[in-house]
């Protein structure tokens, strides 16, 4: 006997056999057990999920002449002759290649007639859509009131393209995609028990391909072994199929959350060199940010959503750097990419300004979060109404002095704690020192020689991170602003009326004017009443 493929070697022959589906084959059960069995079915979902194998298992067990309760015993002639291919009262038609209305009528024709050996004449028409209109006109009456001893199996990848009419004269079944672990696990025992050696990582890159499919990852399996032996790693996998490596896929994402754009142009390089599908690559990202929102929001019920446990404590580390609202901008960003990127001339350039477009959103403060930090600024805890003259002394002499001798001795650190989320702030940092500190502000001085990078320093995302920190550090909410350490204030425009000058001083000494002006690092342009 020739070499058998895994694909047909492992296809289920019970329902207990087929892999994700229960909620399938659990309903089969039941009706067969308690013979409510209608006389159409159709069996619904993608490639290689068990459709047309969930009808021939249905048509066994129906016709089983030793059946063990729902489930046929595949040793009586029936179940042979229908899992050969051979018996006459199982009739397999493919739908792409008996389309035509002379096809239809002879199946119409030849219903009547009983079964050769079981209780029923069973028709499996696999890709029911290709039929013709007519082809399902022609069927119509009979599958509404067909003999008793006929049952049709109908399957489809496409039911949109049924009929309506066909479809309400079926009970109808969706195979959903099979989730990765179950993959997985399914590989694990066909490997164990065809003496196949492959590591963790080379089974989830295989299952990630297969994006749900039993049937293709058990055909990839197949692949691998008359490539590379029984002995089988990641890379095996990664250099036939084109996917890029667990580590790789969350390196990149971890450059995209701490936006560290040479370290994303540096991996896309690498990925167009190793001659990787960039479509897949984004795909690929999409399904890791998707598992870092099902971390963020499921917490300990993570496991349940088809994520591997392998991945999760990366996960868990990744979700500490961002927010759900960064998370769905870079989803957003990465969907758009691949809709763009099957018109792109240029695949590696769409794919790298698609994922600096990506690291920006991810360090870019949302507009909720900057309105919390508005709001905690506008709620600022007032000072006691009365407190003792010596306590009073100390708040406003000592404590801001020794506040200031502190942010000194750590300013070394907290530039380094600054430059994790605005990685290009450190260089801009490094030639200032803390100037003054006061109860609910801090003045940071720059170095004379470097006053043209005060505006960098000045960027609001730039010094929103630099107050948070300070506010962190100091245990109190504090605004931050920059003063060079011999320059002199910035004057106001000399073509300014003094009439609006003098307004805009007034509105400046506002508490809360003040507060959103320095937390935004803004200025007073006009001023309406």
């Amino acid at each position: 006997m020739g070499y058998e493929v895994l694909a047909r070697k492992w296809r289920p022959q019970t329902f207990a056999e087929v892999v994700g589906q229960n909620h399938v084959t659990q309903t089969l059960n039941n009706a067969i057990q308690n013979d409510r069995l209608a006389h159409a079915y159709l069996f619904v979902g993608p490639r290689g999920t068990g459709k047309t194998t969930t009808a021939r298992i249905l048509a066994k067990a129906l016709n089983c002449q030793n059946r063990q309760g729902s489930e046929p015993c595949n040793t009586c002639d029936s179940c042979k002759e229908i899992m050969k291919g051979s018996s006459l009262d199982v009739i397999e038609i493919d739908g792409a290649s008996n389309r035509g209305i002379g096809d239809v009528q002879e199946l119409r024709d030849n219903v009547r007639y009983a079964p050769v050996r079981g209780p029923f004449k069973i028709y499996i028409i696999d890709e029911v859509h290709m039929l013709t209109r007519e082809a399902f006109n022609a069927i119509l009456k009979t599958l509404e009131e067909p003999p008793p001893h006929v049952k049709f199996f109908f399957a489809t990848t496409e039911p949109q393209k049924v009929l309506t009419t066909i479809l309400s004269r079926c009970q109808r079944f969706d195979l959903r995609r099979i989730n990765i672990a179950d993959i997985t696990a399914q590989l694990q025992k066909i490997s164990k028990a065809e003496g196949i050696t492959i590591s963790d990582d080379a089974l989830l890159a295989i299952s990630r391909g297969a994006e749900g499919g039993l049937r293709d990852a058990e055909s990839a399996l197949d692949q691998l072994v008359s490539f590379r032996g029984k002995t089988i790693e990641e890379a095996d996998v990664l250099s036939v199929f084109g996917l890029i490596s667990r580590g790789q896929l969350e390196g990149l994402a971890d450059a995209i959350l701490d936006g560290n754009i040479p370290a994303i142009l540096e991996a896309v390089a690498g990925i167009d060199q190793s001659g990787k599908d960039m479509q897949r690559v984004v795909l690929e990202l999409l399904d890791q940010f998707r598992n870092l929102l099902i971390v963020m929001h499921a917490g300990k019920n993570a496991a349940a959503f088809d994520l591997p446990e392998t991945q999760i404590d990366t996960l868990k580390n990744q979700v500490a750097k961002t927010t759900d609202g960064r998370l769905l901008r870079i989803i957003e960003l990465l969907i758009d990419a691949d809709g763009r990127m099957r018109y792109a001339l240029s695949k590696r350039t769409m794919l790298e300004t698609a994922l600096i477009r990506a690291s920006r959103a991810a360090t870019v403060a949302t507009i909720d979060e900057l309105m919390k930090q508005v709001a905690a600024l506008k709620n600022l805890p007032a000072a006691p109404a009365a407190v003792q003259e010596e306590s009073a002394a100390y708040d406003v002499k000592k404590k801001p002095s020794d506040d200031l001798e502190r942010l000194k001795t750590a300013w070394v650190s907290l530039i380094e704690h600054i430059a994790k989320g605005v990685p290009h702030a450190k260089h801009y940092l490094t030639d200032t020192a803390p100037l003054s500190v006061s109860e609910t502000h801090v003045t940071i001085g720059i170095d004379p020689e470097f006053a043209n990078e005060r505006s960098n320093l000045e960027n609001p995302r730039t010094l929103l991170f630099v107050q948070k920190t300070l506010s962190a550090f100091l245990k109190r909410p504090v605004s931050a602003d920059f003063a060079l350490l011999a320059g002199k204030p910035k004057p106001l425009p000399a073509d300014a009326p003094a009439q609006g000058i003098q307004d805009k001083q007034k509105y400046y000494s506002n508490p809360a004017v003040r507060s959103v002006v320095e937390a935004f690092s803004g200025e007073i342009i006009d001023i309406r009443e």
